[in-house]
Parts: C-alpha cells; sequence; structure tokens
C-alpha cells in the first residue's frame, strides 16, 4: 500500500509496481468513483469530507480481502484515525516522501483535487504535509521522489516489496 501527499505519485509509482510484481494494482479513489458515479470532487461537495473518508476506509477494506496487490488510497487516507493500524501486519506500507514544493508542483494544474481547489496549491500542501507527516511516517518503508522517475521509484518500491513485504 502506497501513502503520501497528492501528488506524490501513488497512482503512477502504483501501477508500475504492480505491472513488475504481476500483482493488480487498484487505486481506490478511482475505484470510488466507478461505485459512486461521481467524482471525489463532486462526492467531497455534496457529501463533505467525513462522508468521504468513509467510504474511502471501505473501500480499503474490501480491497483487503481481495488477493493481494498494490493499492493506492488517497493522500488523507494515512491520516484518518486508525486507518494505518488497521492493516498493520497485514500489507506492506510505503510511504513515498515528496516535498511539499515537489507535490504543489505536480498538482497545480490538477482542479480534480478536492483539497486543492480554490487555494495556492504550495500553501495546501505545506499545511497537509504538517498535518498528515507523521502519519506517513508511520509506513513500514520511506521511498523518496523527489528529482527522482517513476521507474526509478517504483523499482525501490518493488525492492522493498520482495525484501520485506514477501513478493
Amino acid at each position: 500500500m502506497l501513502v503520501g501527499l497528492p501528488g506524490a505519485g501513488k497512482t503512477t509509482v502504483g501501477a508500475l509496481v504492480a505491472r513488475s510484481l504481476g500483482a493488480a494494482f487498484s487505486d481506490v479513489d478511482e475505484l470510488i468513483e466507478r461505485d459512486e458515479h461521481r467524482t471525489v470532487s463532486k462526492l467531497f461537495a455534496e457529501r463533505g469530507e467525513t462522508a468521504f473518508r468513509l467510504l474511502e476506509r471501505a473501500q480499503v477494506e474490501r480491497l483487503m480481502e481481495a488477493a493481494p496487490g498494490v493499492i493506492a488510497p488517497g493522500g488523507g487516507w494515512a491520516a484518518q484515525a486508525g486507518a494505518l493500524e488497521q492493516v498493520q501486519g497485514l500489507v506492506l506500507t510505503v510511504y513515498l516522501d515528496t516535498a511539499p514544493e515537489t507535490a504543489g508542483q505536480r498538482t497545480a494544474s490538477q482542479g480534480h483535487r478536492p483539497l486543492l481547489v480554490g487555494g495556492d496549491p504550495y500553501e495546501t500542501m505545506r499545511a497537509l504535509f504538517a498535518a498528515r507527516r507523521a502519519f506517513y511516517e508511520r509506513a513500514d518503508g520511506v521511498v523518496k521522489t523527489d528529482e527522482r522517475t517513476p521507474e526509478a521509484v517504483a523499482m525501490e518500491v518493488v525492492a522493498l516489496a520482495r525484501s520485506a513485504g514477501g513478493w
């Protein structure tokens, strides 16, 4: 399971890792959008973040019951009370460590991210990083992403999965 800020590369890297491991890849936001027939932004607007986080947690629980694979929850999943504790010992969690400035740069033009709408993406990322960093750092492994290609990051995650995750 990959955790980190929006823009850390969870979806891009996750797909590459899954391909390398011959495993399924699940983007939790995409699954929620499919099931709810709405974008994450629309869900935030209509139901609020708390309702979205409940959907997110339920989706992760369903994925945990499925065959082993690579899971990319939203950037806020790991910061929800008990989320990481719920999966500890069951899956390998890897924190894609991305500087807030890098995450802000990567997401600045992505209007579909609900927590970034209408604000300065750099300030938002710094605030999210300050609020979530301690949670992210509870992951089983850490891989730095700044100034690295998705392929290089994926290779390091694959190495962690093989050495510590039983792949």
